[in-house]
């Protein structure tokens, strides 16, 4: 828990892994100022934690340019938390059409891009009020090994993991922290809807026999814990995935268990 009221702007708030950490930084005490499209979601979410809701596409410059307004209005941020994002298809290299992996770019890299640009200001002004301050960005393993039908998707992440190395060279000197967290499988049905052309079908087949894939939940816990570790120490990248998945290509669809000796 903090000793004192912080803000936290967290993008993609509406669902998944973006909702889960609005809601438990708000349960931990801090004011969080809650970023996504959909203003209905945002609305509910409002109403059951006392977040200050952002209705924002983040692919648009002007919608970002009226968050970084709102942001200046309202008082200086202690951390932002970048989860949006989204993977589109599952075609190959050859058969993919740019126009998805153009989508992907901008939903995953250069809206995360624009906000950091964007807020950076009030940022430092709310580490020269505690000390420290936080960018952390939600990335994947998707980032750090490529998969066949994934390459667009891969791709996206690689350069995200990337422009998040590059900022905290560029930010060294600053008390400032940049941090990723990089997830394996999460069930978040919708995220795989979306990238399946709404077929739950192919949702219900990804997770099948897999005991206990990592949840929105187990992500925003760690998110909370970088935020909350004390202020000179930086986890510059923490990946996480199921006791099931060992690697990319290594899935357990069954029951674990302990091998008999």
């Amino acid at each position: 828990m903090t000793s004192q009221t912080l803000t936290a702007v967290v993008t993609g708030a509406s669902s998944g892994i973006g909702e889960a950490t609005a809601r438990l930084l708000s349960a931990h005490g801090w004011r969080v100022i809650a970023v996504a499209r959909r203003a209905e979601r945002l609305a509910a979410l409002a109403a059951e934690t006392g977040c200050d809701p952002v209705v924002a596409d983040l692919t648009d410059p002007s919608a970002v340019d009226a968050l970084r307004a709102h942001v200046a209005a309202t008082g200086p941020v202690h951390a932002i938390v970048n989860v949006a994002g989204g993977a589109v298809g599952v075609d190959t290299v050859e058969t993919a059409d740019a126009a998805d992996w153009m989508r992907m770019f901008d939903i995953n890299v250069l809206s995360a891009q624009r906000v950091i640009s964007a807020l950076l200001p009030a940022l430092r002004a709310g580490a020269r009020e505690r000390g420290v301050g936080d960018i952390i960005a939600i990335t994947s393993t998707a980032g750090q090994v490529a998969y066949e039908t994934g390459g667009g998707y891969n791709a996206a992440k690689f350069a995200m993991r990337g422009m998040m190395h590059a900022l905290r060279l560029e930010l060294a000197g600053e008390p400032l922290r940049v941090v990723q967290v990089a997830p394996g499988m999460v069930r978040t049905d919708e995220f795989a809807l979306n990238r399946f052309d709404g077929d739950p079908g192919k949702v219900e087949a990804l997770y099948e026999g897999v005991e206990h894939p990592l949840t929105a939940h187990d992500i925003a816990e760690l998110v909370v814990y970088a935020l909350e570790s004390p202020a000179h120490v930086n986890i510059d990248e923490l990946t996480v995935r199921p006791v099931a998945q060992a690697a990319q290509h290594k899935l357990i669809r069954r029951p674990l268990e302990v091998r008999a000796d």
